[in-house]
């Protein structure tokens, strides 16, 4: 398969944040629901291989190898050659800085204080930030069934985290960085929405990815010296980069274009659900009946965002 040109998009003044119409704004459609649960499955399972990586790797080597590893396949993967206009390259590098360099150095940290199941179910409040950043600076505010998925799922979230939290295994200060690398994805998926539009999936998260890879670099080798490099532990690390990031960013870059930034952040009220799931199976990990109650919810809760917005 080759490769065609398409013509630049034009240069225009636009504001930082953009409004944009998703492609679909109607009920998810069976493609929609493929991309959902294709990226929330992938998703669910990083924080399992974060927790793997770090028997070996420190914070920032992993976070170096895993955007580095999955810049690397996106960039073989055939793709449309485009140009990213001059008054989106300022978004491009802010996008590369806040969906990704600041959040995947943010997690290994925090895994060193709280666990991966507590830190997937942290990481369902994504969808509270997106909303609020669309309402606040787009003057998008969630209505009807939208905003019943948000406070149906959000309470999900709440009752599958209590268990762990209360067992002690959350730590203040990665609770912190966890909600911090949420905030971050709140903005960024809002800012992505509109560009993924205008210069499509592959493209634009490959340049993202590979931009990231050289800001996290610095931190990255300077903890080389201290790795171990088990080969499960960089297998682990490996997957979770070419899987885990090159390829859901680029099915998270397309259905935030078809479904819009709100809806498609619900992927995160599934991902406390995969990270169960996989702590069940490949942990001996136990499920509070109030867990199960939230799950419920959150499921509940995707299911009446994915219907119509009007």
């Amino acid at each position: 398969m080759t490769s065609h040109t398409e013509p630049a998009v034009p240069a225009v003044q636009r504001k930082l944040f953009e409004q944009s119409a998703a492609a679909n704004d109607g009920s998810f459609t069976p493609q929609d629901w493929g991309l959902f649960v294709s990226v929330a499955l992938i998703w669910g399972a990083s924080f399992l291989f974060i927790d793997i990586g770090l028997d070996a790797f420190p914070p920032g080597l992993i976070t170096f190898l895993r955007i580095g590893s999955g810049a690397l396949a996106l960039l073989v993967l055939p793709k449309p050659t485009v140009t990213i206009a001059a008054d989106d390259r300022a978004r491009l590098v802010l996008l590369s800085v806040i969906w990704v360099a600041i959040p995947f150095t943010l997690f290994p940290i925090a895994e060193q204080y709280i666990n991966s199941s507590v830190t997937g179910l942290l990481n369902g409040a994504t969808p509270i930030f997106a909303a609020s950043v669309a309402a606040v600076l787009l003057r998008q505010r969630a209505r009807g069934p939208l905003l019943a998925g948000i406070v149906v799922g959000f309470v999900g979230i709440s009752l599958i985290s209590l268990p762990s939290i209360g067992d002690g295994a959350s730590g203040a200060r990665g609770v912190v960085l966890v909600l911090a690398a949420t905030v971050c994805y709140g903005f960024a998926i809002n800012l992505a929405a509109p560009m993924q539009q205008r210069y499509g999936s592959l493209p634009l998260m490959t340049r993202m990815l590979a931009l990231a890879t050289v800001w996290t670099a610095p931190y990255g080798l300077w903890e080389i010296g201290d790795a171990s490099w088990e080969v499960g532990p960089f297998v682990a690390v490996l997957v979770l980069g070419v899987f885990g990031t090159g390829v859901a960013f680029a099915i998270m870059g397309a259905l935030v274009g078809r479904v819009g930034s709100t809806r498609a952040s619900f992927i995160t009220y599934l991902i406390p659900v995969v990270s169960l799931a996989l702590g069940i199976a490949f942990r001996g990990d136990t499920v509070a009946p109030l867990a199960v109650a939230g799950i419920v919810l959150v499921i509940g809760g995707a299911l009446l965002a994915s219907r119509a917005r009007r």
